[in-house]
């Protein structure tokens, strides 16, 4: 049985999360360069000292035990501060280290990415030691992992204020109701009321959106989704409609796949925020990051002004 950590070879973690990640002792056996016959005593040394079964291997194939499904994934966060634990270590000399984690909603505007892009560079420019971890999720997901801290920086659209979390708005994101060109309105795209799309099929968000109105009743609501992706292949099959970022959605329209219904009435603002724990709760790197951040969007496009009514000073 387990006692301490000094029982536990960070060796067989290793080995142990590749076998689960791969699936399996042949398919890891080429990732860690080691025979079968040595992968499998290792497993069976790790599970001797924790004193339970892993896994089930053999010739009915490969399967995690529930305990293992728990075991793999304190393996990520043990093996991640054992990381961070390294750099910080190698790196005593830096004003900054460890490990930045930054969470970004997918399909954000080019000119936001870009923005993100250049505070990556002023950080850089820091004394620093700092390993970027970049994830691309869902709106929900982000949140979740804010809050859970899998992430210290989150990038996008959210519906909650919670009293733990500091909210900054970056900018606003146009979005427009679409319809793809083999749906029945599309000839008539440009210059069409909410009554005249109202008792048509939509695709939705599968998350709220506070701006957005449904301009039909809920039993036209027929498919949901959670990305823009999701919602353009949707839309793109002319059975349904529904709203895209303008940005996003601009290559459909220039190629002819794709047609605003009516870009003045039938379109709304979604705010992007920043989303961080509140000031007293940051790790210094986390507050660096942000003040680069914001140095990006007051020296990139126009000038301080703009970068001023753009960071922050969204309503």
């Amino acid at each position: 049985m387990l006692r301490s950590l000094f029982d536990l070879d960070l060796r067989l973690v290793r080995i142990f999360l590749a076998v689960a990640d791969a699936g399996g002792v042949t398919i890891a056996q080429a990732k860690l360069n080691i025979s079968q016959p040595t992968i499998s005593s290792q497993l069976s040394t790790l599970e001797t000292r924790l004193g339970y079964r892993l896994c089930e291997r053999g010739r009915s194939g490969f399967r995690l035990t529930d305990q293992g499904e728990r075991f793999r994934a304190l393996c990520r966060t043990f093996l991640t501060t054992v990381d961070e634990f390294s750099a910080a270590a190698r790196h005593m000399e830096k004003a900054l280290a460890s490990t930045l984690k930054i969470g970004l909603i997918g399909h954000t505007p080019i000119s936001q990415n870009a923005r993100i892009s250049d505070a990556i560079s002023l950080f850089r420019q820091r004394d620093e030691a700092v390993h970027f971890s970049i994830s691309v999720k869902p709106p929900g997901e982000l949140e979740e992992h804010l809050l859970s801290g899998a992430i210290e920086i989150a990038i996008g659209h959210f519906w909650h204020r919670v009293p733990t979390l500091d909210y900054t708005p970056l900018f606003n994101e146009r979005q427009l109701a679409y319809c793809g060109r083999g749906h029945p309105l599309f000839a008539r795209a440009g210059r069409l009321q909410p009554a005249e799309v109202a008792d048509f099929d939509w695709a939705w968000r599968s998350y709220p959106l506070p701006e957005a109105q449904l301009p039909a009743t809920s039993g036209h609501m027929t498919a949901q989704a959670d990305n823009m992706e999701a919602v353009s292949l949707l839309v793109l099959s002319g059975c349904h409609l529904g709203y895209l970022p303008e940005h996003f959605a601009a290559p459909y329209v220039a190629q002819g796949l794709l047609a605003a219904l009516n870009p003045q009435q039938l379109g709304y603002e979604v705010t992007f925020l920043m989303v961080t724990q509140k000031q007293t709760g940051r790790r210094p790197i986390v507050d660096a990051f942000i003040e680069d951040l914001k140095r990006a969007h007051m020296d990139l496009g126009h000038g301080h002004a703009r970068g001023h009514r753009e960071f922050g000073l969204v309503h």
